[in-house]
């Protein structure tokens, strides 16, 4: 089409919205054509394929107790519920207060832990009693990451630290009093410094009665290292204990209904039998013992409360990516504006292929890391001592890489709405700011990564050294000959499971052989092996990407192939697709290292859009698949004109 003849076009069809004649008096106002609302179910194709057996795919576990909970929510008053046209929506009020936050985020733990919802949160044990708590929890974050992360404190951290630290004289005292909220912990580690002054610690600033304090233990002026105490922080009135002092960290950009507290310890008395001693323990003629010897090794183990919370943040960042995606698909096809063809309708948003660009990639990769998140919560609960290192470095990776896409995600949804993306009641843009901090809590996302290539580097080292195959971590590929990247890659080849995986673990592996080799330069050149793992972040980063992303493919693909054959295993394969050749397009290294040729990268790019318009017709269908109760989407999921009525400012 002329450039100039379709701006014309445009500037007419504006004109003609501006020199509209004046109506008579008689004649009511009709609505424009691009003012029109039509649910996108009246429109779009049935699905081709079972809704809930891809809900049960990406769900995981837990499909009704997840319905259950998600029903509890909608039923109480106490969740904010607020009428849009002949829809109720649930999301909390943000207008408030964060005082006023902080006291209905109590009141909704309290509605929620009468009716048994936490039931075996501490207490219980077992991988179907620990999947569950992680499903409600998952739950509970897609209503308020405030609720949340309030629960998570008391009942993963505290609780958990208890659990996995004490022992059966803590269990006997705290365990069962933590579940029923009568004690509400909180965990002392994060400070601004070192020292004795405790920062953003969760629930401290006005609710905690206790507090796991972490510290250095000396015994005869011999510091064995850190190890963690349990100590009370306020008495049963809600009194600071003496030697404590406790102030508030202040209003937030999220997480205002989290107190969160700054906490000082002025030559506070610790009993010896509150040492939290399964690791170590100070007998009463104070010999010091431990099962552990190393320090560092001892620090290590103190640290399991840590990766369930990022077992935990990974699952929860890819409901909220759901969340977003399937507000913005349903907007996207409802939600006109212009026409390709002279005098034709106006165009959902998602027809146009730019949308379906910044949208349905992302779709891919949101489901593709349901599928990862899965696999890390089902090694998480069945864990033992051989998968706690694996464990460790998945739940590092996939924190990381899930929170970020979470971010990418929320921030592209939103621009994708427009001025209706920065509405509170719609959503995706409070969400910005209450999941941000997903980031850096329970590790900052850029140190976990470099753990991760460490972690990668140690593996490379000893197999060099013993002369022995890779083993675990899906490092195997490494002990096959290198994958050979065919030159003319037709759109068969770019679809394969076989070149996919070939290519992402091409890129692996030779980053890691170029990440181990510049360690090793460095060291040459005199620089102690610490600082040459610093000075090599950059091949580092890279590194821990290429792992990521290939262990999220294997884990998709794998679901994909458990499938029968017919349309859902059809619909996982496009998505799987889409989600390798997006990796490709997204990552400078397949043309920076030569594992593609600026032609194969060209076809890859193509073939991306190609797929998203193979996609598009299931938009609806794969974001309906995700589980979410329409009363946790928001108006502009739905009719957003009778949402922006005069008529509704009568709910206000």
């Amino acid at each position: 089409m002329d450039p100039q003849s379709a701006a014309a076009r445009h500037v007419a069809i504006i004109a003609g919205h501006l020199n509209c004649p004046s109506p008579s008096a008689a004649a009511p106002l009709a609505l424009a054509a691009c003012l029109h609302y039509d649910p996108p179910e009246l429109s779009e194709k049935p699905p081709a394929f079972d809704l809930a057996a891809l809900r049960r795919v990406l769900d995981g576990h837990d499909l009704a107790a997840r319905d259950w909970l998600f029903r509890l929510m909608e039923e109480s008053p106490l969740f904010c519920p607020r009428g849009s046209g002949d829809r109720t929506f649930v999301v909390p009020d943000y207008n408030q207060t964060k005082e006023q936050q902080r006291a209905v985020t109590m009141r909704r733990i309290e509605y929620l832990l009468h009716r048994g919802v936490f039931e075996g949160w501490v207490t219980g044990s077992g991988p179907e009693a620990e999947l569950r708590k992680l499903a409600f929890f998952e739950c509970i974050a897609i209503y308020d990451h405030s609720l949340s992360i309030k629960l998570g404190v008391t009942y993963f951290l505290w609780g958990g630290a208890i659990r996995f630290f004490g022992t059966k004289r803590h269990h006997d005292k705290w365990l069962k009093a933590t579940e029923d909220y009568q004690v509400k912990g909180c965990f002392a580690m994060t400070e601004l410094g070192h020292g004795t002054q405790k920062y953003w610690i969760g629930g401290a600033a006005n609710d905690a009665t206790h507090t796991i304090i972490f510290s250095q233990l000396l015994i005869n002026g011999i510091s064995q290292g850190i190890h963690a105490f349990v100590a009370q922080i306020r008495d049963a009135d809600g009194n600071v204990r003496p030697n404590v002092r406790i102030a508030d960290c202040g209003h937030k950009t999220g997480l205002n209904g989290v107190d969160n507290g700054r906490i000082w310890f002025d030559n506070l008395r610790v009993p010896r039998e509150d040492l939290l001693n399964s690791v170590a323990d100070v007998l009463p003629d104070g010999q010091y013992v431990s099962s552990i010897k190393d320090k560092d090794k001892r620090f290590a183990a103190f640290m399991a409360p840590l990766t369930f919370g990022r077992v935990n943040i990974a699952a929860t960042a890819v409901y909220i990516s759901k969340v977003a995606l399937a507000i913005a698909v349903r907007y996207g096809l409802t939600r006109r504006a212009f026409s390709i063809s002279a005098n034709g309708p106006e165009v959902p948003l998602l027809d146009y292929p730019s949308h379906q660009w910044r949208l349905l990639p992302l779709i891919a990769k949101t489901c593709a890391m349901s599928s990862a998140a899965n696999y890390l919560k089902r090694l998480y609960v069945k864990r033992t001592p051989e998968t706690n290192k694996s464990i460790h470095i998945y739940s590092s990776s996939l924190k990381a890489t899930l929170t970020w896409h979470n971010m990418r995600t929320l921030q592209e949804c939103r621009k994708a709405c427009g001025g209706q993306g920065l509405k509170t009641e719609n959503r995706i843009g409070i969400l910005i700011g209450e999941y941000d901090v997903q980031s850096t809590f329970e590790g900052d996302n850029n140190v976990l990564m470099q753990q991760v290539s460490k972690a990668l580097l140690a593996e490379y080292l000893a197999a060099e050294k013993m002369k022995s195959p890779f083993e675990g971590l899906g490092l195997e590929h490494m002990n096959d000959p290198c994958p050979i990247i065919p030159a003319d890659l037709t759109s068969c080849t770019l679809r394969s499971i076989k070149f996919q995986l070939d290519l992402l673990c091409l890129r692996e592996r030779d980053l890691l052989g170029r990440y181990a080799s510049e360690v090793s330069q460095y060291q040459a050149h005199g620089e102690s092996k610490k600082m040459a793992v610093l000075l090599s972040h950059q091949l580092a980063d890279e590194l821990a990407r290429a792992f990521t992303e290939r262990t999220i493919l294997q884990i998709f693909a794998d679901d994909e192939m458990i499938q029968s054959a017919g349309p859902l295993k059809e619909l996982l394969g496009l998505l799987r697709s889409m989600y390798a050749l997006i990796c490709v397009e997204e990552d400078a290294s397949f043309l920076r290292y030569g594992y593609l040729s600026l032609e194969s990268a060209a076809a890859a790019r193509k073939e991306v859009m190609k797929l998203c318009g193979e996609l598009r017709p299931d938009a609806l269908s794969v974001v309906s698949s995700f589980g979410i109760p329409d009363a946790f989407l928001s108006p502009i999921a739905f009719d957003w004109i009778q949402a922006n009525s005069w008529a509704s400012l009568s709910n206000e």
